[in-house]
């Protein structure tokens, strides 16, 4: 089958290139992909010890091939949108039926790639803060794919959002989804927050940390600055705020929380801002502008072509 492998000599690390078939255990069904979305993550902190050939990715929408041995999970010729820790950026994924939430008919299979890792994040990470009904929430990294898909839901169960970016060209578009506030980093709060969803590390999460009102909550969900996180606590003691700062992984199985995000996108009570779309032969030029932040939202590549959308369209 055609894949995306891994080249450490290609542009972006990636070129198409033959792969292995995937072997199915019992649990899984074999898919056949026609969308992949790429999450910042993936690109920007891939191992260096990744092996040449090697099929990576997350995301992938398609239809399934093959179902489960098992019996578990839909039949063949479902529509479905799958997530996996690699293997997503092929012409064929195997995945656990725990792993996959069918698309409802009239969403698309490129809209519907773009859930998985980012709006399943957002989600348990919006949960995660508890009632936000009326409270403030300082979303950091708000133009990105967890970030948008965060502002949306956070809006969604009554919070006042507060979107922070790294200028004003990337806050376009969030008002509309549900942002009260646009700051340019958290030193232009102007009252303390409740919550805060992180998504950039470093000196950003530190200086929200700072501002969280008393029993208010910081989780860390990504690193996209790259930079470490040092929290000055003898500066946090001389306020009156005791709030706490928490790591943030996500949780799988995905299944159940997909079918959510997909109920809100049939219903059009979520965007999925995909802010980039073309054919996975374009893979390396996604790849760099996901990179260089010139993608508000996420990147969605067809393995099929699709007529609605132009090659890098954003």
């Amino acid at each position: 089958m055609l894949a995306l492998v891994h080249d450490p000599h290609a542009p972006g690390l990636l070129r198409l290139g033959d792969a292995p078939d995937p072997i199915a255990e019992p649990t899984q069904a074999v898919i056949d992909v026609a969308a992949v979305s790429f999450n910042f993550g993936e690109i920007a902190y891939r191992s260096a010890l990744t092996r040449p050939g090697h099929v990576s990715g997350w995301d992938a929408a398609g239809v399934v091939a093959r179902p489960a041995a098992d019996g578990s999970g839909p039949p063949a010729g479902t529509r479905v949108v799958t997530f996996g820790w690699s293997g997503a950026w092929a012409e064929r994924r195997a995945v656990h039926t725990s792993e996959l939430a069918v698309v409802p008919d009239g969403v698309d299979l490129g809209t519907a790639s773009a859930l998985p890792v980012a709006g399943v994040t957002a989600l348990q990470a919006t949960r995660r803060l508890g009632s936000i009904l009326g409270r403030r929430v300082l979303i950091t990294g708000a133009s990105g794919g967890v970030g948008r898909f965060a502002v949306q839901l956070a809006a969604m169960a009554g919070a006042h959002v507060i979107a922070s970016v790294g200028s004003p060209a990337r806050a376009e578009g969030l008002r509309a989804l549900g942002a009260a506030e646009i700051v340019l980093g958290p030193t232009e709060l102007t009252a303390p927050v409740h919550g805060v969803l992180d998504n950039v590390g470093g000196s950003q999460l530190a200086e929200a940390f700072n501002r969280l009102e008393d029993d208010g909550v910081a989780l860390a969900i990504g690193k996209a600055s790259g930079e470490p996180t040092l929290i000055d606590f003898e500066r946090a003691r001389t306020t009156s705020a005791r709030g706490r700062l928490e790591n943030f992984n996500v949780s799988t199985p995905f299944g159940d929380d997909l079918a959510y995000l997909l109920r809100l996108l049939q219903a059009r009570r979520l965007d999925p801002q995909i802010g980039w779309r073309g054919p996975w032969t374009s893979a390396a030029d996604a790849a760099d502008a996901l990179l260089s932040r010139r993608v508000r939202g996420k990147a969605v590549l067809d393995l099929v072509p699709n007529p609605g959308f132009t090659t890098g369209s954003a």
